[in-house]
């Protein structure tokens, strides 16, 4: 499977995304946002890709908005084109940021209520079982992985909130080791505990926790593996 992680100025977790994809045996390729989809990936299409990646980091700094400027790139009609497709894509920590900001998802990210950087391990709740993203995990089911961002808190007004919950696009929620979704255990403040939602259709998806970080057990556990095997 090719499954393109695209890379901005200021990217830092792609080379990451290579690893976890290539340890679940997929095809990766690195490809700078300038190069475009095609054919930095070496395909005819973007719709001839299996997945697609848009990785954690600072793109362009994250001046503006986080991920603000990078939605700007040409290259994210390209990835528009093949989320039509029905290519599998996902967006982590910088790149959620990068998928709000270019509509692939409703809602928004914004500064932590903490208003400070957060580097630590937190706990998510699969919501739904039947997506390519989950498919891997139980309803109920916590997993363990890392979050690093400073700008992570998931924020929507009240019609788009009930949309995602009514909808069941709510793949995540920050949790109590239990499952108990608190408000001691939102890191960030995210409207509803939000971490991860689904854009309109299941094969597009985002989150601010990092997966790839949770994918090679000897250097982190192996609880994100489950999300990037919608490559494998």
């Amino acid at each position: 499977m090719t499954v393109a992680v695209v890379q901005f100025g200021g990217s830092n977790c792609d080379r990451d995304a290579i690893a976890a994809l290539s340890h679940l045996g997929a095809d990766a390729e690195l490809v700078w946002h300038d190069d475009g989809l095609a054919d930095g990936a070496g395909v005819d299409t973007p719709a001839a890709l299996d997945g697609i990646v848009l990785p954690g980091g600072f793109s362009y700094g994250d001046y503006l908005r986080a991920g603000a400027i990078a939605a700007q790139a040409p290259i994210l009609e390209e990835v528009q084109t093949a989320v039509d497709a029905g290519v599998p894509t996902l967006g982590v920590c910088n790149g959620a940021q990068v998928g709000a900001e270019s509509g692939l998802i409703p809602g928004a990210f914004t500064t932590n209520a903490s208003a400070r950087f957060q580097c630590e391990h937190v706990h998510l709740r699969v919501e739904r079982s039947d997506t390519p993203w989950t498919n891997a995990y139980d309803a109920g089911e916590v997993i363990e992985v890392p979050i690093a961002h400073a700008e992570g808190r998931f924020v929507a007004d009240d019609t788009t909130a009930d949309r995602l919950d009514a909808d069941g696009r709510v793949l995540f929620r920050y949790c109590e080791p239990d499952g108990a979704v608190t408000d001691a255990a939102n890191p960030n403040g995210s409207r509803d505990n939000v971490a991860g939602v689904l854009g309109e259709t299941d094969n597009v998806a985002v989150m601010m926790p990092h997966p790839e970080r949770a994918s090679l057990p000897d250097i982190g556990g192996a609880d994100g593996q489950g999300v990037l095997r919608a490559f494998a």
